[in-house]
């Protein structure tokens, strides 16, 4: 026994020293802030407020390996179109806020943010810009480059943005999104057919391959990796099995283009956001398929002779690995490498969505950061909800009712996850403080009850319609055309669709926005100091009673105070434009 203690003695000393070790090593984590910035977040996280607002708010962002964070603006002057932001005291706060950024860019907003070998990369809708990082400097020092220009010519197309992500081979991978919703011979246009084939796949609805270390690149420099990809703003390279991936958005308007095949719930919460593991060579079926989730298939599109339930060629083409629910806007994809958080999310994904607009007669879903476990580079079963309480109501009727809504995912030196709001330009970071060794279904079961809530689960088709009542006249054809994009109350969503409460562009010239209802409308417009340039569809397939009358409720409703449009008043503004 005498012989055992010396041995015994050693062995704990041993083991002290390596605990000791381990624990100094372990990044110093400044403390959450009281209710974790209001997050929901699963036991034993916690949450400090990097920026509680940004002047020209915030979509995506990264992190240097220094812990500086460098945002993609929503919406900035010519010389301020991103943020750097610095922690000089390791509080958690930025304390250092500096913008910089002068260029010009084709469309208002951002879509990607990322620092890669030294560079910071970044990306208007037009183009892959990126910048040299000087080590110490907080802002880059010397001039932007084009890595990639989409030199399109764009009009109307719709899925623009420029995402990007890095394989270990030297590429730049960037998607040309679908010009149209689905095809169609008129885009957006109820009961019109789908073009077979479309020929808009030959430039667009895929993601090419560029060589991530070549500048002023077009499209003819790049490879098609793979096709049948309508929209994607949410993507990521995963290095644990050197592949891309991605969560594509799924298309739109199943109700207002086939009222004869959907129901409003059907349309509500259908067709999946797509989560994708993407080969070279794959095509995963836009415009001809989409995904119901609930069947667990993909079914043929209503322009193309489907009904919701036929399947038609549609086998022929890639399944996702995972069905979200509809609309809930996939906008940001990370693979989290770092090892501050447990073992249960150093192989997986977290997804952030953004948010639907067009569930109406229900309420908005989304609002959350999910995350999809894996496990041998495959999910392991159903998504979680990682972080909720963006949007602060429950429910969201329209989309200007949320607080918050998540944007972009950036991981940190430490491990910390950082995300971006859009609404706000708030900036989270997430950490770990609890045993990453003893972390399991306990942990969670809060965030599984998470998802009872309306911005979560799927609607009951009775109790959570939110029309007490069958609308009539104007307001019916309001909302069955109008209110996807306007929303229910007319205030729009920042950045993408304009409002239509107390606007010359309503209360003004009626001949103006008669024609902008019959005709559609295009290009750069400012309404209530804030520029928008999506693409507004023609609604020439309404007739002149219709149009007289949602107009009219338009202008009378949102606290609109005008004078009413007479059919008379669209058949002479139909008639001219006709005669052009």
């Amino acid at each position: 026994m005498l012989t055992t203690t010396p041995t015994r003695s050693v062995s704990t000393l041993l083991s002290l020293i390596t605990l000791l070790a381990l624990t100094q090593c372990q990044p110093k984590l400044p403390p959450g802030d009281p209710g974790n910035g209001g997050l929901y977040l699963p036991d034993h996280f916690e949450a400090v407020v990097v920026v509680d607002s940004l002047p020209a708010r915030a979509r995506q962002l990264a992190v240097n390996t220094n812990g500086d964070i460098y945002v993609k603006s929503r919406f900035s002057k010519k010389d301020a179109r991103n943020v750097a932001l610095r922690d000089t005291n390791n509080d958690g706060k930025a304390d250092v806020i500096e913008e910089f950024g002068s260029y010009e860019p084709e469309r208002s907003y951002g879509t990607a943010m990322r620092v890669h070998n030294g560079y910071l990369y970044l990306s208007s809708e037009l183009t892959v810009y990126r910048y040299k990082l000087t080590p110490g400097k907080l802002t880059p020092q010397d001039s932007i480059e084009a890595v990639v220009i989409d030199d399109h010519e764009h009009g109307m197309h719709e899925h623009i943005a420029k995402p990007i992500c890095f394989d270990n081979k030297g590429n730049i991978y960037v998607p040309y999104g679908a010009p149209s919703n689905s095809c169609q011979e008129m885009n957006r246009t109820p009961r019109v057919p789908g073009i077979d084939p479309c020929p808009q796949l030959e430039l667009h609805g895929g993601v090419w391959k560029f060589d991530a270390n070549k500048i002023n690149q077009t499209q003819k420099d790049g490879v098609k990796f793979a096709t049948g990809i309508r929209s994607v703003v949410a993507m990521d390279w995963n290095s644990e099995d050197e592949n891309l991936y991605l969560v594509m958005h799924g298309r739109d308007d199943l109700l207002r283009l086939w009222p004869n095949l959907y129901s409003p719930w059907q349309s509500a919460v259908l067709p999946s956001e797509e989560f994708m593991k993407v080969k070279e060579g794959d095509d995963y079926g836009w415009p001809y398929c989409y995904y119901d989730q609930m069947q667990e298939k993909k079914v043929l599109a209503p322009e193309y002779g489907g009904d919701g339930k036929i399947t038609g060629r549609c086998d022929q083409f890639q399944k996702p690995l995972m069905g979200f629910p509809g609309h809930w806007a996939p906008n940001d994809l990370l693979f989290y490498k770092g090892k501050q958080f447990p073992e249960r999310y150093t192989h997986g994904a977290f997804v952030a969505f953004h948010g639907s607009t067009n569930r109406a007669p229900y309420p908005q879903s989304g609002y959350i950061i999910a995350y999809i476990p894996f496990e041998n580079n495959k999910p392991t079963g159903a998504w979680e909800v990682f972080a909720d309480g963006f949007a602060v109501v429950d429910p969201v009727v329209d989309v200007s009712d949320a607080t918050y809504r998540p944007m972009g995912l950036a991981e940190g030196p430490d491990g910390s996850l950082y995300i971006s709001d859009t609404e706000k330009g708030k900036i989270w970071r997430v950490m770990y403080k609890g045993d990453i060794n003893n972390f399991g279904t306990a942990e969670l079961a809060a965030m599984e009850k998470r998802k009872s809530a309306s911005n979560i689960r799927n609607p009951d088709p009775v109790k959570d319609n939110l029309n007490k009542g069958e609308a009539v006249g104007g307001q019916k054809t309001f909302e069955l055309y109008c209110a996807t994009c306007h929303q229910k109350n007319g205030k729009g969503a920042s950045g993408r669709f304009p409002s239509l409460v107390n606007t010359e562009w309503v209360l003004g010239d009626k001949k103006r926005l008669i024609g902008i209802v019959l005709n559609g409308m295009e290009g750069n417009i400012e309404v209530n100091g804030e520029n928008f340039v999506n693409a507004m569809p023609q609604h020439s397939f309404l007739s002149d009673e219709d149009v007289a009358k949602v107009l009219t409720y338009v202008r009378e409703s949102f606290g609109n105070k005008a004078s009413a449009v007479e059919t008379a008043e669209v058949t002479a503004v139909r008639k001219k434009t006709a005669t052009k």
